[in-house]
This record gives structure tokens, sequence and C-alpha cells, in this order.
């Protein structure tokens, strides 16, 4: 696997674009999945996020990316389900993807215990494997540079009880993470236009995360579908 610095460096200023279906959504499929990283590939996008094995694995014969894998898995009793334990991390550190990407929220952890009790151990026993931490807040975001996060991104901004309702992108998120923190922040969560884009790297973004907009079809049409309906009842 290259360094962590040539990882790093690759994704610089670059739009990350994820690909992902859910099981009981229309292009659920490994094989759809690699060819939506390659198509995003050749549009211009310098690293793919991905969940699950079987999608990180075809993605991977498609494309020559660096890789934000995570596992999502809903587990009874939490509501952290990115990467929640040590099982996944496991699974995405043998398949080789250059960055794992945890729920680093102060949400309670399937195994009963937060972030803080686990990542160590997990820094610990892989030094060499870069992290992202996926942050809803400030002081997670915080708490995740001490406890040795690689990079912070604001992926579950708006997305916890505690942030609902925030305006997305977080722009005053992604500028107050710039500002404090000297390592790479990965602006993600809401970037619907090429326009909000941009302002997320005016605002000192290192990378930044694109899915929705991008790769999911039926959410896309949904905007459309609404901006149309809005306007005939206006």
């Amino acid at each position: 696997m290259k360094r962590k610095e040539e990882i790093l460096k690759s994704i610089e200023r670059e739009l990350i674009v994820s690909c992902q279906a859910l099981p009981e959504e229309p292009l659920h499929s490994p094989y759809i999945m690699a060819r939506m990283a390659y198509a995003a590939m050749l549009g211009g996008a310098k690293g793919i996020r991905a969940n699950s094995i079987d999608d990180i694995r075809e993605i991977k014969k498609a494309v020559n990316l660096p890789i934000i894998g995570i596992i999502k898995q809903v587990y009874d009793e939490s509501n952290v389900f990115i990467t929640p334990t040590r099982k996944e991390i496991d699974l995405l550190y043998q398949e080789g993807v250059e960055i794992i990407a945890i729920d680093a929220t102060n949400r309670i952890r399937p195994d009963g215990k937060v972030i803080s009790e686990v990542f160590p151990a997990i820094r610990e026993q892989y030094s060499n494997q870069l992290f992202m931490a996926d942050c809803s807040t400030y002081d997670e975001a915080k708490q995740a540079y001490e406890l040795g996060f690689d990079c912070l991104g604001t992926t579950l901004s708006g997305y916890t009880t505690y942030t609902q309702g925030t305006k997305l992108p977080d722009g005053e998120l992604i500028a107050s993470l710039v500002r404090d923190f000297p390592i790479p922040i990965i602006a993600e969560g809401g970037i619907w236009t090429p326009e909000e884009l941009k302002r997320v790297f005016e605002l000192g973004a290192y990378s930044a995360v694109v899915g929705t907009a991008i790769t999911r079809p039926m959410d896309i049409t949904k905007r459309f579908v609404k901006a149309v309906k809005f306007d005939l009842e206006g």
C-alpha cells in the first residue's frame, strides 16, 4: 500500500465521489457501483467512498483510485452504523482500503462504549492505516483529532439527532475545523451543486465528498419532481 502521505496528497483539493446503494435501493449491486466509480473516475474524481466489502472489491477492479471504505451495519440499541465495531474495521483493513472511515460521534456504540474508549487500541493496532473521523459537531472533531484520527469529515452534521436541521453543507463547521486543526478536513454532506463544492474549497476544505447528487438517480429525480410539483401547485 502507498504511504499515508502519498494517499493524502493524491486527494488534496480534489473531488471524492461516494458510490453507495443500500439493499432497498434500485442500484444495489457491486457491479453497478463499480461502473459508477469508473464513470466518476472518467469524470475527474480522484477518490471513491464505498460501502461493503463486496462493493469495494468490484470497485478496485474498475478503478485505481484511493478508497474511503466503510461498512454500514445496523446493530440493535445503537444509532452508530458507519463501521461501528472492530469486526467491520478488521474486514476493511484486510481488504486494503486506503482510508477507513468510522463514526466518531459521541453516541453509544454497539458494544456499549464510546469512540474515546475504543479508538486508542484501534490506532495502536493499525498504526499504518489512515482513519477518517465521520463527525457531526466541532467537539466531536476536536476529540477525534486528539485521539489520533488522520482526517476529519463533516459527514454526520445534520444526521445526528442533536444536529438535525443544520443547513448543509455545514460551512460554519468546515471553516472552524480548517482554522483549528492541522490535518485534512474533508467536507461531506449536502453538497448538491458545483457552486456548493467550490464554496467548501474556498472555506479551506482539503477534499470534498459528493454522493447523492452524482450517484443516486432516484434521489436526483425526486428533487426534480418536487420542483415541478411546487411550481405547478404554486
